[in-house]
């Protein structure tokens, strides 16, 4: 979909851009050109489940260095 806009007679600048903002709105195009842009993939099932299967593993690791005193303390930046 296009927008045109023309100037029209004794129509400033700033009134031609305001029309035109407007019309933006209104048309929609700007909503559907990010929601494009900024769409996020879906993942497959397939991916969805490695990546479920890597987080119970790295938790399960992540318990046994606790347990062993393996872990290393991390600064805390609170004050």
């Amino acid at each position: 979909m296009v927008l045109e806009v023309r100037k029209q007679e004794r129509e400033t600048s700033q009134a031609l851009l305001r029309r035109f903002s407007t019309g933006m709105k209104k048309s929609g195009i700007l909503i559907r050109a990010r929601k494009i842009r900024f769409r996020i993939r879906v993942k497959s099932n397939n991916m969805e489940k490695k990546a479920a299967l890597r987080r119970v593993e790295m938790r399960i690791e992540y318990k046994k260095k606790e347990k062993a005193g393996k872990l290393e303390k991390k600064p805390s930046f609170r004050r």
